[in-house]
């Protein structure tokens, strides 16, 4: 992929895909963005990025284009609304879908794009705003292998792995698995340092005793010193944790199957969300925890 030849298009210049494009552009390659927050646009610009006046310009420019958005509604409505990148995106246009959504949205929007021969890899991420600054975020992608090929380039600035799950829609299948694991291991991790907590057990040492075995995690390791610490700047929050396990979920009702320890999570993101909670990270989990037993961690 030429990077001086290529105009990469990027929509949605968020806690992710501010550091994602803006490693893009240290790399070398020229963005044309786009995102309803015109100040973010600004901070983007003075990096070097062009600024699109439309979704519609980004797809008429552009023959590889990143979109980086909160949910299913946003995705589709960019890529297959009424101005969306399917009405001006030209043939063999690649377009890569990183955000976190429903797969079955993923599924119906590769369709269509196919139709207008329009590539597509629906392409999510793990490793939160740390992860998207550090240029070391793990990429789940689903798509055709020869699709995949097209866009490593860009994959290895912007993750430290980007694997090819299987067909389009595996991405956010992968994504949802992954989301399950973190939400249970940081509800894990919560239950236990309330545990110890009532138990008299210094914090410090009951992670620095646990984490050489079975026990230890990234988990453990990245957020329990975020809980016992009480902060809670988030590097993934609560709302869109809760927006990912009920993605989980309807994913699960459309393949029949059930998910009682996810369905129990996004009642307990629920909660924390109506309570005020949801810009927090995803560890202040453990304040659910708190509250329902009494006992604070510190």
């Amino acid at each position: 992929m030429n990077k001086l030849n290529n105009l990469i298009g990027f929509i949605g210049i968020g806690i992710m895909g501010k550091p994602m494009a803006r490693n893009l552009i240290k790399a070398g390659y020229k963005l044309i963005i786009y995102d309803i927050n015109i100040g973010l646009l600004e901070e983007l610009k003075k990096d070097g990025a062009s600024i699109a006046s439309s979704i519609l310009e980004i797809g008429s420019k552009c023959s590889t284009i990143i979109t980086m958005l909160p949910n299913s509604p946003e995705s589709k409505e960019v890529i297959l609304g009424e101005k969306g990148l399917i009405r001006t995106a030209k043939k063999n246009t690649l377009i890569i879908d990183m955000s976190s959504i429903d797969p079955i949205v993923s599924i119906e929007m590769g369709k269509k794009l196919s139709a207008k021969s329009i590539d597509f890899l629906d392409a999510p991420v793990s490793g939160g705003e740390n992860g998207a600054i550090n240029g070391t975020l793990a990429i789940m992608v689903g798509g055709k292998k020869e699709v995949f090929n097209r866009a490593i380039p860009l994959f290895k600035i912007m993750g430290s792995s980007h694997i090819l799950v299987g067909k389009i829609g595996a991405g956010n299948f992968a994504k949802l698995s992954n989301q399950i694991i973190v939400a249970v291991n940081i509800a894990a991790v919560s239950e236990a340092l309330i545990l110890a907590k009532k138990a008299g057990l210094p914090l410090i040492s009951l992670c620095n005793a646990i984490k050489g075995g079975l026990a230890g995690s990234k988990v453990l390791d990245s957020k329990a010193p975020m809980m016992i610490d009480k902060n809670f700047t988030p590097g993934f929050k609560i709302k869109l944790h809760k927006k990912d396990m009920q993605n989980v979920l309807n994913a699960g009702s459309s393949l029949n199957i059930p998910l009682p320890l996810s369905a129990q999570l996004l009642e307990i993101l629920k909660s924390l969300t109506s309570s005020g909670n949801g810009e927090l990270d995803h560890s202040g989990i453990v304040k659910f925890y708190e509250n329902i037993s009494g006992v604070k961690i510190m």
